[in-house]
């Protein structure tokens, strides 16, 4: 059971079965005594992908805070994109939105369960983003708890060691294409060895500690209270689950820690959120829900991933898309940047006005150096790129997708001027839409937020297919 590579039947097969009384009922009720409002600071917009009828802010001012604590939602989303930063600035970032989540939350009179949500796969800046909370915050919590796992992508966290689901097979994520990112890369799939590995030792797996899945799935949330009220300051605790039952009973006994007085920063993936702040299921979104116009949809892939690279594939071999390589080379030389740039817009906008759906992706080979540094930059460099091309588009699509979270954070906060996005909900398990703000570009635009690394090699074609003019529901 604490291998790199087992099969999934056989790991659901060698575990307890799942607590019997469902927590959520309790969950509302200790919701309602603590009164807390959920601050979520996303890394990348995909965090959206579990929750529906929450907005996201992409600014942070504290008037414009105070205004979210105020009102009756039980959560909110600060969009920083700080996986796409160095570590020096991304740890300033958290650390003033964290100053004026302070101030906001008393003028409001409103106390904050703030959640620090990053990839499930474990890509970003850990643990940098979190102790910049800390020092913001101003006072210490109880323990940071690392939960990174996501239900809708199909990573679980069993006996510690974190996975990640390809067809019958769990793999430890620390095996995967995900550890080789060139800035976020690391060797362990162990959480424990890992939390020693991104802290450069400072903190020892010895010395991380964990709930376990037999304390939620044996003991109940009673355990899980127990196992969490024993922590002492500032330690580091793991939380295992295989499935949602696992994550809410976990919930259920954090919140009574909470209620007597513990206070918790969390490290997350997408799937704890709508568990900790009481939000219920919502079905995928259906075609009908949306105001339909003329003019052709917009498809913008920046994402190097494989999964990214399988989905545009599959999604050129559609009917009514058509395909626009952008060349990274030229993103990357001066001297041939603006012309590639208004190569693609040109065409884009010729074929949105014909009522055609277009897709602009990015040339496929990956361009990666030593450093993470420069290669933050090279990323940078191309989704600036991709930027450049939206903001030279005068047509208005009939809905964009951006593929990639970066992508997706860049292409709505600089191409389209979002700062305030309602989440509708989701198209597809794990891939968010926002309904854009009257500030916007395009108000009320539907904009889908895709990751880089969720879905099969047709997930894609099946979101284009929702507004498209010629398949069936099913893509065929």
């Amino acid at each position: 059971m604490t291998g790199e590579r087992m099969r999934l039947a056989e790991a659901w097969r060698d575990l307890p079965p799942e607590w019997p009384q469902d927590p959520r009922p309790a969950i509302g009720q200790t919701l309602k005594q603590l009164g807390e409002k959920v601050v979520v600071l996303d890394d990348d917009p995909t965090g959206t992908q579990t929750v529906h009828g929450i907005p996201v802010l992409t600014e942070w001012p504290v008037d414009m805070l105070q205004l979210e604590l105020e009102n009756d939602l039980p959560a909110f989303y600060i969009l920083t994109n700080s996986r796409s930063m160095p570590l020096a600035e991304a740890k300033e970032l958290n650390r003033t939105i964290a100053h004026n989540l302070v101030a906001a939350s008393r003028r409001a009179g409103r106390r904050l369960a703030v959640v620090s949500r990053s990839d499930s796969t474990l890509r970003g800046h850990f643990p940098g983003e979190v102790e910049a909370l800390v020092e913001g915050l101003g006072q210490p919590p109880d323990a940071l708890l690392l939960i990174p796992f996501f239900f809708e992508g199909g990573r679980y966290t069993i006996r510690d060691v974190h996975y990640v689901t390809d067809g019958e097979w769990l793999i430890g994520v620390g095996q995967t294409e995900f550890a080789q990112d060139p800035v976020f890369g690391y060797s362990s799939s162990n959480l424990r060895e890992w939390v020693q590995e991104k802290t450069n030792g400072r903190v020892l797996a010895g010395s991380v500690h964990s709930v376990s899945i037999e304390d939620i799935r044996l003991g109940g949330p009673d355990r899980v209270r127990e196992r969490l009220e024993a922590l002492r300051s500032s330690s580091v605790c793991i939380v295992n689950a295989a499935g949602l039952r696992d994550l809410e009973v976990f919930t259920q006994g954090l919140l009574a820690a909470e209620l007597n007085g513990k206070r918790y920063l969390y490290r997350t993936a997408a799937s704890f959120v709508p568990v900790r702040c009481g939000l219920a299921p919502h079905p995928l979104l259906r075609k009908e829900e949306f105001a339909s116009v003329e003019t052709g949809g917009l498809v913008i892939a920046g994402s190097f991933v494989p999964t990214t690279t399988s989905q545009i594939g599959a999604a050129l071999q559609l009917c009514d898309l058509t395909g626009l390589e952008l060349d990274v080379g030229a993103l990357l030389d001066e001297d041939r940047r603006a012309g590639e740039i208004r190569r693609v817009a040109d065409a884009t906008n010729r074929l949105l006005a014909g009522g055609n759906d277009v897709m602009v992706f990015t040339s496929r080979r990956l361009v990666a150096v030593e450093k993470p540094e420069e290669n933050l930059s090279i990323g940078r460099r191309i989704s600036e790129g991709l930027v450049e091309v939206v903001q030279s588009i005068s047509v208005r699509p009939r809905y964009l997708v951006a593929k990639g979270g970066i992508t997706a954070s860049d292409i709505a906060t600089k191409a389209l001027h979002v700062k305030r996005a309602m989440v509708r909900g989701q198209v597809l398990p794990g891939v968010p839409v926002w309904e854009l703000g009257s500030e916007s570009r395009y108000p009320a635009l539907p904009y889908v937020v895709f990751p880089g690394n969720v879905g099969d090699s047709a997930a894609l074609a099946r979101t284009v297919n929702l507004w498209s003019k010629c398949l069936s529901p099913d893509g065929a």
